[in-house]
């Protein structure tokens, strides 16, 4: 079982509020050239709820060092590798853009081992993970890809002003985005778990019609949330995103 109070216990997941008795653990993907961090202060307001994890892929802050991998099917492999000792409870997955795919993907893994852990997916920001991206931004040039970063929000404009900076995370970003634009899943390839995908009404890269394709993907039901906003929507609707979360924390 894994040790009880160290943040950095795993290179793949960082605890901020652990909460060694909870019923349920929660487990966060962040969006590509994301990191853990993103969800700090999500995981402070969900601990009274549940253990929290955040994922944090290779290439990024402490683990700046390794390579960023490059394949969404790696990147899923080594994440449920992972996340199997973590397992001792149920499993709640929210995952945002490329992250909704990593986290549909090790549900995938844990049920083609038969391994009990998740019991609800929740993808965020993300078209049905059979739906090709109809975008190249990993075989733009740098400014390109920063320039893409940009124009959908969610990063600090401070860290893409500095070019030291900007430097430190282009290795990451560029794998990330070669990593969910080159995945593509099965039309038949589904998971048994409920899934919940959530979404902005004005996001340039999911339309309403791609959110809502994801109940293709799942025998064990499934709801559609729209909230107003773009493709970091949930910065500004966090509240509702993490009242969404919570009620079926509750219902577990």
């Amino acid at each position: 079982m894994p040790g009880p109070t160290a943040v950095t216990d795993s290179l793949w997941f960082r605890r901020f509020h652990p909460f060694d008795t909870a019923p349920v653990r929660v487990v966060m993907f962040p969006h590509a050239g994301g990191s853990a961090g993103f969800f700090r202060d999500w995981s402070a307001e969900l601990s009274p709820y549940a253990d929290v994890l955040a994922a944090q892929y290779p290439g990024r802050l402490d683990r700046i060092d390794e390579r960023a991998l490059d394949s969404l099917p790696e990147l899923a492999d080594r994440v449920y590798a992972a996340l199997r000792p973590w397992a001792d409870r149920p499993l709640v997955l929210f995952g945002h853009s490329m992250g909704a795919a990593i986290a549909f993907e090790v549900t995938r893994r844990f049920e083609r081992d038969k391994v009990a852990g998740p019991v609800r997916l929740l993808a965020s920001g993300s078209r049905a993970p059979s739906e090709p991206r109809d975008s190249a931004v990993h075989l733009l040039p740098d400014e390109g890809l920063l320039a893409e970063l940009a124009r959908l929000g969610g990063t600090d404009e401070r860290l893409l002003a500095d070019p030291e900076l900007r430097e430190m995370i282009l290795p990451s970003l560029r794998g990330d985005y070669t990593a969910i634009e080159t995945y593509v899943a099965e039309p038949e390839d589904t998971v048994q778990v409920p899934v919940t995908s959530l979404t902005g009404d004005n996001d340039p890269r999911v339309t309403l019609d791609q959110a809502g394709d994801w109940a293709a993907h799942t025998t064990g039901g499934f709801e559609l949330k729209v909230f107003p906003g773009g493709h970091f929507y949930l910065t500004h609707e966090r509240a509702g995103v993490l009242d969404v979360l919570k009620s079926h924390l509750r219902e577990i």
